[in-house]
Order: C-alpha cells, then structure tokens, then sequence
C-alpha cells in the first residue's frame, strides 16, 4: 500500500499541466530539530500559501525527518506522499485546498506544517480542522489552521 501511495506522488510529481509548470514557483521548507524560535521539531517555515502547480521541496537540514501527508487533511483528487527518512522530498501541489504534513517520527512532538493552495476559500479547511492530531501536534495545527482561517477571511 505504501509503495503504491509513494508511485502515485511520484506519478504527480512529473505529470503537472504544461500551463501550471510555465508560471510554477518552487518553495523550500525546512526540517529541523530546532528551528528559528528554539522551538524543537520543526517544518520552517511551518504554513506557507502556495499557487496551485507550485513545488514544495522539503529540506532534511538536521535531524532523522521526513515530511509526509496527514491522513484527512488532503484536498480530494490529490495524491497523498510519504517522503523518505533523512531525505529531501519534492512535491508539486495541484489541487486547492489545505494540505497538512508531518515528519512521522515527531509528529507527537508538534512536528506539522499546513500549506494552503489558492487563492479564496479552501474545499476542504473544515474538514481538516476537524481531524485529531497528537500530543503538541494538536496545539501546532490548530495554530496553523486558525492563521489559514485568517487569511482565508481576509481573501474574501
């Protein structure tokens, strides 16, 4: 099952729509152990808004990370990714929506970082608000989902 999520990212990382890779911009997040505020186990930046065909590339600057999707927090029609431990992992992101990512070995530890594509309102930003995270998991996300909220309302 997980090589068949993992060929199916790779699968939408190559096939991107001509129009979307002309105008694409590609981002960086980073995973550290530590990050700017001396906050422990961290994506940085930790929310990021993004047009649709953009690439992401998770950085593994310290640390045993990955960043892969979180279960309930992905747009409908968009391929889930796991990236692989102590490796950087590329990602183009297609469809509007939030996106929510964690490095599964620290996801307990807060490690999580939520990335809306698109302008106006998310499909599916009540839906991933409503999904259960763990231990610091849960107050890291619920920052980040009321800052996409924020933004959202101010897009409007």
């Amino acid at each position: 099952m997980k090589k068949l999520i993992f060929s199916a990212a790779m699968g939408a990382l190559v096939i991107a729509p001509a129009a979307m890779a002309q105008d694409a911009e590609t981002h960086e997040i980073r995973m550290l152990n530590a990050g700017s505020d001396r906050q422990p186990m961290v994506f940085e930046p930790a929310y990021l808004e993004i047009a649709p065909g953009d690439t992401v590339t998770f950085v593994n600057a310290m640390g045993a990370h990955n960043a892969q999707s979180i279960d309930g927090m992905w747009p409908a029609g968009a391929a889930e990714f796991i990236g692989a431990m102590n490796q950087d992992a590329t990602y183009t992101f297609t469809e509007e929506g939030v996106y929510g990512i964690k490095c599964l070995p620290h996801y307990g530890a807060g490690m999580v970082a939520l990335i809306k594509v698109g302008e106006g309102d998310a499909p599916n930003l009540e839906a991933a608000a409503g999904v259960r995270q763990p231990g610091r998991a849960r107050n890291r996300m619920a920052d980040l989902i009321a800052r996409a909220e924020a933004d959202q309302a101010v897009e409007s």
